[in-house]
């Protein structure tokens, strides 16, 4: 049977990379079983019990030598995962077989490996949404000053410009960044806490010692990266965990998914587009179409990840005293797939944002199309300084644009605004007065200033912060 008789998940064959998919595979799993079980028996030797530096160098050289198909065939007779890992490894570390282990229940390698592995893949997610912000800067900053229609109600409101809406983006993502950072500082392996979280096993070892069993959990957290574990716990570690690194998965699926729907409206309106490779197909029957086909997949797998953080969130709620197994079928699943989603979005995301396409006289045209409307409220104010009465005004205006937008609506017709004000003598101006305050910069407010505040004051530590892993970019198969 071919891998093509078979359903193999979109995230490995379409989405997701080899990178991030590396760090959810039985490779990275179980040699992170064995690396902790060295650390578990490594600091057990430096406290006094009965095991030899040999033990521990063979534990160490065998760390990746790891055999599958014994482990499977182990795992059919025992029923047990960590179990038949246990006897593989022995099998390759005949010296040290007897103390692999020793103290230990399941949970001290699967929880512990479950919070490096969304340690590992956290740090992945954070180089790669800083290119994405990086990428989103350079846009930022070249487009600050272009005037573009800004919209309320996806009606045309206030005028902005192209790289003010570009922060918008950006603001919501650099929220998620200091949301992942923070998961990453303050994430806490589970330690060695035993069956339900009493380290009743260990005191057996240790005699008693409780200094002896605090230092060893110190000891195996350092030697795996980390400051703390987990003050107390029962079998295994707060599934609220889960739910928390989940929940940062989701916020940045939020956010891309706003960029990635504004993508999809402004190529729509011909203003903006996403990346169009010479040959890509836009339609099998339209062949004319340039569909925003990469977008469209950030929406729906951000869609998918955001519905996702409902798996941890339940499994959180429903734990049994100090622990029931119902999560683990559900969690090795659903966490491993947010990663996968996440990584899939910013993949995405890196190639969209390196190649926005900008059709700067399009965003003209459709600027001054409804410029008119817009100027409005200063025509009324200069004729108020010429005498004209406000109320009286206003409602002149307010009839010469019903009309004018009949005209535009209805008939198809160009925006005459201007030239119904011109020939109404209570507003004491002329057509070429009126085109003269027609200046698309004149009504952007402070949207360019902003744009570099934001871009000096907010983004630019960030990317100085991070300039070791900038220079990112991602071709995309699919």
């Amino acid at each position: 049977m071919s891998r093509y008789d078979t359903y193999e998940s979109p995230f490995c064959t379409r989405y997701a990379s080899e990178e991030m998919q590396y760090i959810f595979s039985a490779q990275k799993k179980f040699s992170t079983f064995r690396r902790l079980w060295t650390a578990l028996a490594r600091a057990e030797m430096k406290l006094g019990l009965n095991i030899t530096e040999e033990q521990v160098a063979e534990l160490e050289a065998n760390i990746d030598n790891i055999d599958f198909a014994a482990a499977e065939a182990r795992e059919k007779e025992v029923r047990h995962d960590v179990m038949s890992h246990v006897y593989a490894y022995g099998l390759v570390c005949p010296k040290a077989k007897g103390i692999i282990h020793l103290g230990a229940t399941s949970c001290y390698v699967g929880d512990n490996t479950d919070v490096i592995i969304m340690r590992d893949a956290l740090k992945v997610i954070h180089r790669k949404l800083v290119n994405v912000i990086a990428n989103l800067a350079e846009f930022a900053d070249k487009y600050k000053s272009m005037p573009c229609l800004a919209y309320t109600h996806l009606q045309p409101a206030q005028l902005t410009t192209v790289g003010k809406r570009a922060t918008l983006w950006m603001q919501e993502l650099l929220m998620d960044l200091e949301e992942i950072e923070y998961r990453i500082k303050n994430l806490k392996l589970l330690g060695q806490k035993g069956t339900t979280g009493t380290q009743a096993s260990f005191v057996e070892l240790f005699g008693g010692d409780g200094e002896k069993i605090k230092k060893l959990e110190q000891m195996i957290a350092e030697e795996m990266g980390f400051e703390k574990c987990f003050a107390v716990s029962g079998q295994t570690y707060p599934r609220k965990l889960d739910y928390q690194v989940v929940q940062a998965l989701s916020g940045l699926a939020e956010s891309c998914s706003k960029f990635s729907c504004d993508i999809r409206l402004l190529q729509n309106f011909k203003e903006i587009e996403e990346p169009f490779e010479k040959n890509q197909i836009g339609s099998s029957a339209m062949a004319y179409k340039r569909n925003p086909m990469r977008s469209e997949r950030i929406t729906a797998l951000s869609r998918y990840l955001m519905i996702d953080v409902l798996n941890p969130a339940f499994t959180a709620g429903t734990q049994w005293f100090e622990r029931t197994l119902d999560d683990s079928a559900n969690k090795r699943v659903a966490v491993a797939e947010a990663f996968l989603a996440a990584d899939a979005i910013l993949n995405i995301m890196l190639n969209v944002t390196g190649g926005l396409v900008v059709y700067e006289k399009v965003i003209r045209q459709r600027v001054m199309k409804e410029l008119p409307f817009m100027a409005t409220e200063n025509i009324i104010m200069d004729a108020v300084e010429k005498g004209g009465d406000r109320q009286e005004l206003h409602e002149h205006i307010r009839q010469h644009s019903m009309a004018a937008g009949r005209i535009v609506k209805e008939e198809g017709g160009e925006n005459d605004l201007v030239d119904r004000i011109a020939a109404d003598p209570i507003f004491k101006i002329t057509k070429e007065e009126i085109l003269a305050t027609l200046k698309p910069e004149h009504f952007t407010g402070r949207a360019p200033e902003q744009t570099a505040e934001f871009l000096a004051e907010c983004v630019k530590p960030v990317l100085e912060a991070n300039k070791g892993v900038l220079g990112e970019r991602s071709e995309l198969s699919v």
